[in-house]
């Protein structure tokens, strides 16, 4: 251990450490050599000293390992500090206590501004490490000048370096779209680097700022086409290597199919590709199909279909299908397609055709039922339990199409038991809806399956299905014809999807094995280690608003949502912030007792009068009711929530889709607006379509033109769980924040959850703001009708509207529209009403109904007021109270 020649000492050093685990005590004596050899004036053997003692894992030695090390961080020799850099990694392993309490973490952490790059490297490396076994701990704590330290050594470090400090970068979140951009731009040129990990790891860094970038930035576009050339380029490694490179690009074109959506002829297979290679390109190329190149594709999916290999022939047979319901307009040709291939005769190829063919009609009904006598002559030959489910579902739902259908099923009838339960439910459920179609001809034919059903078979699940029928039709034949031969939903273009949230998370671990699995670290690491929850950073207010549709016009339809986002620092501060508490408790606020102008509604006036509320927790309204779901106790009874028996009498709008699943990481929300006995709710439907459970419900509005804020917390009192829906009524005040709005009547919403913070905007119907107290005496009404500018008055025409003089005024009454005085001019009815808002503007009308020659009247409608903005929405709340 003594000698000067530098290649024993390695070998000496090797020794000591395969064998120091085994005999602890003797490794002890060779402290002192390592302590003299950290002293050395040559770096190498200081250097081989400090990753000797590191490798040496036994807990006598390390306190020995201290002193040494910490001269080596401090070394003046790079390669010293970088090899001492990885030490306490090691260090940190044996004994965490220790390494902590002798400061070499601060230590660590002052490397990342060191003059080396491959110092900073394996700093980075070392945190990294350090802090993936302890999540908790926050040591790489990036700010932005540590960022930019990074990003300078990141062009001098070996490949290996630059991987450990992209992979470091990926886990920062930037504070805005500029600092992301600016990332971006240095990032950018590891996309052209040798070694594919690097390239990979450029793209997990590229793919997560992309996030925060506004999609009308031209450098989001130059971003999208300097990504495609780099991946292209790994598709020319060996297979090895592009069945990685394959699986990551399927994660990156589900999540951004914009940046492949060009470079269709390189995922086209060869024929000497082994067969896993084949099946990865396959499923990308299905992803990227598009109108522009389906008639490549499908050339390309016909080929495919006639080769020897087994599986990829089933594999090709099946994306023909995925094309045409992905792309409608190639549906016509996909079908002639799948014929051509089941007059090949081939068996296992005619099976697949027809599975596919299945949900073709699934997609499309009543398009292509042409075929169904080509599949019947195929029937023979069905060996495979997928196919013959397939065939009998086909039987089953077109059975009045299909003269011999009762002979068909009873042939599949006849080896019932030895069929696969995936075959029996299906035969079951066929031959029910056959006699509920053909009921004279087919009766014995359904007891016969009923009692093999339940009667001689063990499966639970046929059983209870078998029972289900039986009860069904034994009871109410009508209701049983409801539920068997029900509208079937269409199914979806991708139905292998992977779910949002899985898949933000993957991107995150894009040139790991997670990427390559398709699973997150938790499904395959075993303990604790590496099993943090990562997520994309949210979406820059600039970015979601200029992605979504433009504001609908002042007369949009409710269903038609505009998708505008508050800015961040409106909403998304405050609703970080949530108080999940109560709300606060105070006298309750009358909506009517503040009397303000035109001048306060459109100008944010308001906020002075009533003061900033707080968007934490809103003040209690009126009635403080909470929001319990709608479908518990005696509300659903009197079905108070539907429309038609609400108190008030006042008009509901069906619920229409707010926030669609696809936009919110699979929760979808529903709604309507209702006013009940002077109270307003938001009548919410949440729906969790995605794969995990959803808690921690939390809602925020924007400050809007009335002061609209819930007057409770959102509480959904269960946790949400996958394919759940719960109902809920939120009821509402009118005593928030006021800003004016574009249109109007705009309401900009956050809901929060245990994933993310979700926005979407609605427009409600202005009648939910007429107040019970909007009836004006009628001299009060001349006198202001009169003092009311000329120029304020707006006319409209409301045509078609099927309810007489006595009808119009009794349904206006019924949404706080009331009528002060009717007359009859030259046989026209002429009705003078009014009505007040919430913020105290009053509006005066007078309704001329002319008769038509049928039973629909023609209205013309004249609106005055102090705030004539208000106008154009008040004339939407008479049509739309009116007509419906």
């Amino acid at each position: 251990m003594q000698t000067d020649n530098l290649e024993l000492k390695k070998l000496v050093y090797l020794y000591l450490m395969n064998y120091a685990k085994s005999q602890p005590d003797m490794a002890i004596m060779a402290v002192n050599t390592f302590v003299k050899d950290c002293e050395d004036p040559n770096p190498l053997i200081r250097a081989l000293a400090v990753r000797t003692m590191g490798c040496i894992r036994v807990d006598k030695i390390t306190e020995y390992l201290c002193e040494p090390l910490r001269k080596c961080l401090k070394d003046e020799d790079p390669y010293v500090r970088k090899t001492a850099a990885v030490c306490v990694a090691k260090l940190h392993d044996i004994n965490a206590q220790l390494v902590e309490d002798q400061g070499f973490l601060d230590t660590l952490k002052d490397l990342i501004s060191d003059s080396n790059p491959m110092v900073v490297a394996n700093a980075v490396a070392a945190l990294s490490e350090i802090a993936e076994s302890h999540p908790s701990s926050n040591l790489l704590d990036l700010n932005p000048q540590s960022i930019n330290k990074l990003l300078t050594a990141l062009n001098e470090c070996t490949e290996w370096g630059q991987i450990f400090i992209l992979d470091c970068l990926a886990n920062y979140t930037p504070k805005d779209d500029r600092e992301a951009q600016s990332i971006c731009e240095r990032v950018t040129p590891r996309l052209s680097h040798a070694n594919s990990a690097v390239v990979l790891s450029a793209v997990k860094v590229l793919m997560k700022f992309m996030e925060m970038l506004s999609k009308d930035l031209d450098y989001y576009g130059t971003l999208l086409k300097k990504l495609a050339p780099p991946l292209v380029t790994l598709l020319s490694a060996e297979p090895e290597l592009q069945y990685v490179a394959l699986r990551n690009i399927n994660l990156i074109v589900q999540k951004r199919p914009e940046i492949l959506k060009h470079e269709m002829k390189v995922f086209f297979v060869k024929y000497n590709d082994p067969i896993y290679v084949k099946l990865e390109k396959l499923d990308i190329m299905i992803r990227l199909a598009s109108q522009a190149n389906i008639a490549q594709v499908l050339a390309e999916l016909k080929e495919y279909a006639t080769e020897v290999d087994v599986d990829f022939v089933r594999k090709a047979v099946r994306a023909i299908g995925r094309c045409a319901i992905k792309v409608e307009q190639s549906a016509e040709r996909c079908v002639s397609t799948l014929l051509d291939l089941i007059q090949t005769k081939v068996n296992y190829v005619v099976q697949e055709a027809i599975v596919v063919i299945k949900d073709i009609f699934r997609k499309y009904p009543n398009k292509y039922e042409s075929v169904i006598a080509t599949l019947c002559e195929n029937l023979d030959s069905l060996d495979e339990p997928e196919a013959r489910a397939a065939m009998i579902w086909i039987v089953g739902e077109y059975a009045e199409r299909i003269d011999n259908a009762d002979e068909l099923l009873e042939s599949f009838l006849e080896g019932f038991h030895d069929e696969s339960t995936q075959v029996q439910l299906q035969l079951l459920t066929a031959i029910v809806k056959l006699f509920l179609k053909k009921p004279t001809e087919t009766q014995e034919l359904v007891q016969q399956v009923l009692s093999l059903a339940t009667q001689d078979s063990d499966n639970p699940d046929l059983r209870d299905r078998g029972y289900i029928y039986w009860r069904l039709l034994s009871t109410d034949p009508v209701a049983a014809k409801e539920v068997v031969l029900a509208e079937k939903p269409l199914i979806s273009e991708e139905t292998d999807l992977i779910e949002p949230t899985l898949l933000d998370e993957l991107i995150c671990y894009i040139g790991t094995l997670a990427s390559v699995y398709h699973k997150p670290p938790s499904a395959f690491v075993e303990g604790g280690r590496g099993v943090v929850h990562k997520s994309l950073p949210p979406r820059t207010a600039s970015n979601e608003s200029t992605e979504s549709p433009e504001t609908a016009p002042a007369g949009a339809p409710m269903g038609e949502q505009p998708d505008v986002i508050p800015t961040q620092g409106d909403l998304l501060g405050d609703l970080l912030n949530l108080d999940l508490g109560p709300p606060v408790s105070g006298p309750p606020l009358s909506t009517s007792s503040v009397q303000i102008g035109a001048v306060d509604l459109l100008g944010g006036g308001l906020d002075s009068l009533i003061g900033d509320s707080n968007f934490g927790a809103p003040p209690a309204a009126a009635p403080a009711r909470l929001g319990a779901p709608i479908s518990s106790g005696l509300s659903d009874l009197f079905d108070l929530t539907s429309g038609v028996g609400t108190l008030s009498g006042s008009y509901v709008a069906p619920k229409a889709v707010w926030l669609p699943a696809m936009k919110a990481k699979g929760l979808e929300i529903s709604g309507t607006f209702t006013r009940q006995v002077g109270s307003i709710s938001m009548d919410l439907q949440l729906t969790n379509k995605a794969l995990q459970v959803m808690t921690d419900f939390a809602i925020q509005f924007n400050r809007n033109s009335f002061g609209l804020a819930p007057a409770a917390p959102l509480q959904v009192h269960a946790p949400l769980s996958p394919n759940q829906t719960v109902e809920i009524s939120l009821p509402l005040n009118t005593v928030g924040s006021v800003m004016k709005m574009d249109p109007l009547n705009n309401l900009q919403v956050a809901v929060k959850n245990n994933i993310d913070i979700f926005y979407f905007s609605t427009l409600y119907p202005l009648h939910i703001l007429f107040v019970e107290d909007g009836k004006m005496d009628r001299q009060m009404f001349l006198a202001t009708w009169k003092d009311i500018p000329n120029e304020n008055e707006a006319q409209f025409q409301i045509r078609d509207c099927p309810l007489n003089a006595e009808a119009v005024s009794s349904r206006l009454q019924s949404s706080n529209i009331f009528t002060i005085a009717k007359r009859n001019v030259e046989g026209q009815d002429m009705l003078y009403q009014s009505l007040k808002l919430t913020n105290g503007i009053w509006v005066l009308a007078e309704l001329r109904i002319q008769p038509g020659n049928t039973s629909f009247m023609d209205l013309e409608l004249s609106l005055k007021c102090r705030a004539p903005e208000v106008s154009q929405h008040v004339y939407q709340a008479y049509e739309t109270v009116l007509k419906n």
